[in-house]
């Protein structure tokens, strides 16, 4: 083990135990980044599978998923395997200095165990030390005070990127909507493959919370209109700080059920290319049937909205108001996705479907979704027929 490798080990533990640090090493990044791919280069074979495993980090990082599910055995082994710091440089490029990384950061807290954890791997093999990373972690620990936002990156198989701001708390302002449930990922990952569903159609979305499921289908299936809504101030104004860090602008505050045109109206040349937003203050029982009739959609959709007997009601009573609502027009499509935390109140939700007289089906599930990594909880998405 070299002299060098020797002293850095302290130098990273008293960084922990001191938030001021001392003096981080100096700057090398573009050095070493150059070293690291001359390295790269010469794993010959490994390289392909080296790059695949720094990407898997960068999918979970940036998306702030638990980092248990990081995949550190695998690392563990590559570095084993050939002790190489090359590769370490990499996964450091994908994450901690990755632009979206800079600019929308997670928690201080989970980027400084992420660095944490990456040093312990680096000290249990004979790779060569890295100043980047404990650079990068003198940088975590002069930040000021844990902030009560953080933010989530989600990369979309078309290359671009769903980036939300969330609360670090599961209640939070006395609601649970500031964070992205299991459901919403897992409705956002069906939309993504059946994008025909949404293509040029006037969606609204109930309980959007803050808005992960709608930014994706904005960005990847081509909706004309896409109708937020929530009930909660608080959540509505994270709501739509999210929206516009996503690159869109929502309708100016008018009254909402008019905000929406009928089909066939839209400028030519615009169809389709920058689906209209609208932000929507919706209360299930006290929206009335002329609102929803203003809204004209052809799809409903929801995510993590049947968890409470008081909900499903009220969640009840707006899918008939919106089912005698539509006046000529076709009965809009409804697709709900639900994390299944409580057998008894799923299966009260489907009691109620069948007494008020909505007919369903179960939606096919994928085998996994891209956007939870880790674990694969029990969601199901129910089309209604209303």
């Amino acid at each position: 083990m070299s002299r060098g490798w020797r002293v850095r080990a302290p130098l990273w533990r008293s960084l922990l135990r001191a938030p001021s640090g001392g003096a981080a090493p100096p700057s090398g990044r573009l050095l070493l980044r150059g070293l690291a791919a001359c390295r790269a280069g010469r794993c010959g074979a490994m390289a392909e599978p080296r790059q695949e495993l720094a990407l898997r980090f960068q999918r979970r990082f940036l998306a702030a998923r638990p980092l248990r599910s990081l995949p550190w055995p695998e690392l563990e082994q590559s570095l084993r395997t050939a002790p190489d710091s090359a590769l370490l440089a990499d996964i450091l490029d994908k994450t901690i200095l990755h632009p979206l990384c800079v600019k929308y950061p997670p928690s201080a807290k989970y980027r400084r165990c992420f660095l944490t954890e990456l040093i312990k791997k680096l000290e249990s093999t004979a790779a060569e030390p890295l100043d980047e990373v404990y650079e990068a972690l003198a940088d975590v620990l002069k930040e000021e005070e844990e902030s009560t936002h953080c933010y989530r990156n989600y990369l979309l198989p078309s290359g671009d990127c769903v980036s939300v701001s969330e609360s670090t708390a599961l209640v939070s302002g006395g609601t649970t909507g500031l964070l992205t449930w299991e459901a919403a990922l897992h409705l956002a990952q069906w939309a993504l493959h059946n994008p025909g569903v949404f293509r040029d159609r006037t969606i609204l979305e109930l309980g959007s919370g803050i808005g992960f499921t709608g930014i994706a289908i904005c960005k990847t299936c081509q909706p004309r209109t896409f109708i937020f809504s929530d009930c909660h101030p608080r959540v509505l104004r994270q709501l739509g700080e999210n929206i516009r860090l996503n690159g869109f602008t929502p309708e100016p505050d008018v009254t909402w059920s008019t905000q929406t045109q009928p089909q066939g109206q839209e400028a030519e040349g615009e169809k389709c290319q920058n689906p209209k937003v609208i932000v929507a203050e919706l209360d299930w029982g006290s929206v009335t049937e002329k609102q929803l009739l203003g809204l004209r959609a052809d799809v409903v959709i929801a995510a993590d909205v049947v968890y409470d007997p008081e909900i499903i009601l009220a969640l009840i009573g707006m899918l008939q108001k919106l089912s005698t609502s539509r006046g000529d027009r076709k009965a809009p499509e409804v697709f709900i996705a639900s994390t299944i935390r409580n057998p008894d109140t799923y299966q009260l939700f489907q009691d109620e479907l069948d007494k008020a007289g909505i007919r369903w089906q179960m939606i096919p599930a994928h085998s996994s979704c891209n956007f939870l990594y880790d674990v694969q909880p029990d969601v199901t998405i129910l089309q209604l027929f209303i």
